[in-house]
């Protein structure tokens, strides 16, 4: 057994030390930073009449290598269907997506020396920082959720969670037919209701403010606040099982709302990467189309 534990600490603190942020001892991050070091001292550096512009020699070099780095980024998408190890290990490809990713920013900003205005130019870079943005809040998201929804999960499935739900409605269909009518209607409001229901902003923020257990909980409350505890009381079994219900649906929504934290960012960062695809093809038609 200790044996066992050690080895478990030692499985999950090399698991910590070597994600993909910290992959081969930020490797990715130290290439991005000397990358963005070099781009800022040469921008500095190199003097460009009348002033830094995307239509200098200086400025199409930094389009070609953040298009390139674009291009090459966005393989990413693709290469998630291939696990592999090694080198080129889907955590080191990820580890240089995220630092090189966030390179772009000052190779795409250098590269229009802040020049900027209402055009398609500007657009392509408004795009690439939604882009980085959007897959900065990813990132984030990927560092604390996974493992509080393991630990919300207690070893269970999603599915055996609706399991153990679907089964404690059955049992509450069955443990409400002894009482009386509109005791059993109570019930009955539960039963009826979907919990989960409500779109997609309820799912994010876990609240359910209409939800007919809480209100069948405290309906049947009044009366069993009033009456004698025994054993046997059909009453006290429902209660105890609507009980049951609560702490279910509460660790039920909180694994979707942790779900759709984890994949919202999605809907934002793959649209504005094609979006972003787009109007760098229109990016470089126009300048070449002009030049």
């Amino acid at each position: 057994m200790a044996t066992r534990a050690t080895t478990s600490r030692r499985v999950k603190g090399e698991t910590r030390h070597d994600g993909f942020l910290t992959h081969a001892g930020f490797r990715w991050l130290k290439i991005a930073t000397a990358l963005c070091l070099v781009v800022i001292a040469s921008y500095l550096m190199i003097d460009i009449t009348p002033r830094h512009n995307g239509g200098s020699w200086y400025g199409y070099t930094l389009g070609t290598i953040g298009v390139l780095l674009i291009l090459w980024l966005t393989a990413l998408g693709m290469r998630k269907r291939a696990m592999t190890t090694g080198r080129w290990s889907l955590k080191a490809w990820t580890s240089a997506h995220v630092y090189l990713g966030l390179s772009l920013i000052v190779i795409g900003t250098m590269h229009t020396g802040f020049q900027l205005g209402w055009n398609v130019h500007t657009l392509a870079w408004a795009l690439m920082v939604l882009v980085i943005v959007s897959g900065m809040f990813g990132v984030a998201m990927y560092a604390g959720i996974p493992a509080a929804l393991s630990d919300n999960r207690d070893e269970m499935t999603q599915g055996q969670m609706l399991d153990a739900l679907r089964a404690i409605d059955r049992q509450l269909h069955d443990a409400a037919q002894p009482l009386p009518h509109e005791q059993a209607e109570a019930v009955q409001w539960s039963l009826d209701q979907d919990p989960f229901s409500g779109g997609l902003w309820r799912r994010l923020t876990g609240n359910y403010p209409n939800c007919a257990t809480a209100r069948a909980q405290a309906a049947l409350r009044q009366w069993t606040g009033s009456r004698p505890d025994t054993g046997d009381d059909p009453l006290e079994r429902v209660d105890a099982l609507l009980e049951r219900k609560q702490a279910m649906l509460a660790r039920l929504r909180k694994h979707l709302r942790l779900r759709a934290l984890l994949e919202i960012w999605l809907y934002v960062h793959v649209p504005a990467t094609f979006a972003l695809l787009a109007a760098l093809t229109a990016h470089i038609v126009s300048v070449f189309f002009y030049w």
